[in-house]
């Protein structure tokens, strides 16, 4: 949500404490809504978990747990996020049902797209772009976050996800559809980079070497992909990611008006 949150207040230029406290609403709905989507997915995967070497010991699948109180604890934390999300504009409330609507069309039969094929990857991915509306709407109602950016994170979102898959080996026996992924969302960046900070495209080789870097550790036995939450044990890679945001930082701060050139429209002439 905050990638979007600070993308927004950079290109309509509007400061912080405009919508601070917007943004700490927003946070506090996203999260409510986030955690009524966890509930569900746990509690809806535990015949599946109960088959995995270390989800098989959580409480859903040990049978700790009674029904009514997972469905109660749902609908309270799905309706507190709702209600949060109205008093901050229309367009947030719909960016965050939309966000409620994926994780039972993700989680819930006959719909459960995470038993697709593909769909799987798309589906779950697509929870990024939904997150930095969200961001985006903290900020402003209107104009609309760009096309492109939206599409660069649900694409980028699908590589994170792609790779997960494949270190888990549940759906895909092979890299290539993480790395179809990996093309579209760098196509779909160079092209908001383009048109909105040219500047930023400078860092492209960074952000190459990121991808490649997450897919090696995808292959990697017991990959820290499986469970993204330990990735901060993959120290150098940690400290990379932090050097590819402090030079996208300030590439948004400096300008290069030499790059302008490549903006022009150039024909070679007969002589």
């Amino acid at each position: 949500m905050l990638p979007g949150t600070v993308v927004a207040a950079l290109l309509i230029r509007v400061p912080l404490e405009r919508f601070a406290g917007r943004l700490a609403l927003g946070l506090l709905s996203a999260c409510l809504i986030a955690s009524a989507n966890y509930v569900i997915n746990e509690w809806l995967d535990a015949e599946f978990d109960r088959f995995h070497p270390v989800k098989r010991n959580r409480p859903s699948v040990a049978g700790g747990l009674e029904p009514e109180a997972v469905y109660a604890e749902y609908g309270l934390l799905l309706a507190a996020g709702l209600a949060l999300a109205w008093l901050i504009s229309p367009f947030f409330f719909a960016s965050a049902s939309l966000l409620g609507v994926m994780g039972v069309l993700y989680n819930v039969r006959p719909f459960r797209s995470k038993d697709r094929v593909y769909l799987d990857v798309l589906s779950e991915s697509v929870n990024n772009p939904i997150r930095l509306l969200l961001g985006w709407f903290v900020v402003s109602d209107w104009p609309l976050p760009p096309s492109s950016l939206l599409m660069a994170y649900w694409m980028g979102g699908a590589f994170l996800m792609g790779v997960k898959r494949y270190s888990e080996y549940r759906f895909l026996e092979d890299v290539e559809t993480a790395v179809f992924y990996a093309l579209c969302a760098s196509f779909f960046l160079g092209v908001f980079l383009v048109k909105y900070r040219i500047e930023l495209l400078l860092s492209l080789p960074l952000l190459a070497c990121m991808f490649a870097w997450y897919l090696w550790l995808g292959m990697k036995p017991d990959s820290p992909a499986q469970r993204p939450e330990h990735l901060y044990r993959e120290t150098s890679f940690i400290s990379f990611v932090a050097l590819v945001v402090v030079v996208m930082a300030a590439l948004l701060f400096v300008d290069i008006p030499s790059l302008r050139w490549f903006l022009n429209n150039s024909f070679i002439s007969a002589p």
